[in-house]
């Protein structure tokens, strides 16, 4: 029997020392990862063999960390991705969720920190747990949440890891009013202000994404939570 095939990290960072130490210390930990210093670079070689885990700085020479994520998103809607970057301003953590990012590590970090982010993210993936229901119909769509697709008729949109968790969630607890904490601290493990303008973000995006089908709606309870609503009309 071969050895089990290691989980692959696609990181991006400029820095050389701080690249170095981060690809060492996952390397240490069990995990195969090839280092980039510029997003031109990384994008050119990430066409050629798709990751398990993007981890992208902001600040990149060439293409920056926001374009490289858009790219990656129009190829593979599915791998996670997590930013790596000094910039602290709330607006543009915002931006790299809209953009399609999972996660968001403001430096300095510690490496500790960063394998816990990976370990959750690679949890998500692999888990089987008590929520083992894994295809949903909302209205007239078909949400399959084991290989993160939402499909109406013959369109199909596919989803991010981080939306498609949360989607599940809610379709789990349909017709129920899930509270924003409860959210929070099951999907994002904290529910500080931060994580709950970013949820905000993606109730956004899935609202978008039905919105072709009027009898369904992510109902917002102000200060309380979500709720996932099926109206038909007779």
């Amino acid at each position: 029997m071969g050895a089990e095939k290691k989980i692959s990290i696609f990181l991006v960072e400029d820095d050389t020392n701080l690249g170095f130490v981060v690809k060492d210390n996952l390397d240490l930990n069990g995990y195969e990862v090839t280092l980039y210093e510029d997003g031109e670079t990384a994008w050119n070689n990430y066409v050629k063999g798709k990751a398990d885990l993007c981890i992208l700085d902001i600040m990149l020479p060439k293409m920056d960390g926001f374009c490289l994520a858009e790219k990656i998103r129009a190829v593979d809607d599915q791998v996670p991705i997590l930013f790596l970057s000094a910039k602290s301003m709330k607006e543009d953590k915002i931006q790299g969720f809209k953009i399609g990012g999972d996660d968001y590590i403001t430096k300095p970090f510690s490496i500790e920190e960063l394998l816990l982010r990976i370990e959750v993210f690679l949890r998500r993936s692999t888990r089987h747990d008590l929520d083992v229901e894994t295809s949903f119909e909302i209205g007239q769509y078909h949400f399959d949440y084991k290989n993160l697709c939402l499909e109406l008729g013959s369109e199909k949109k596919g989803l991010t890891k981080r939306e498609a968790d949360l989607l599940k969630h809610l379709c789990l607890h349909k017709e129920a009013v899930l509270k924003r904490t409860d959210i929070l601290n099951r999907l994002w493990g904290d529910d500080d202000y931060f994580n709950g303008r970013s949820l905000d973000v993606f109730i956004s995006k899935l609202r978008k994404y039905l919105k072709k089908d009027p009898s369904i709606n992510i109902v917002n309870y102000h200060g309380v939570g979500f709720k996932l609503e099926e109206n038909f009309t007779s």
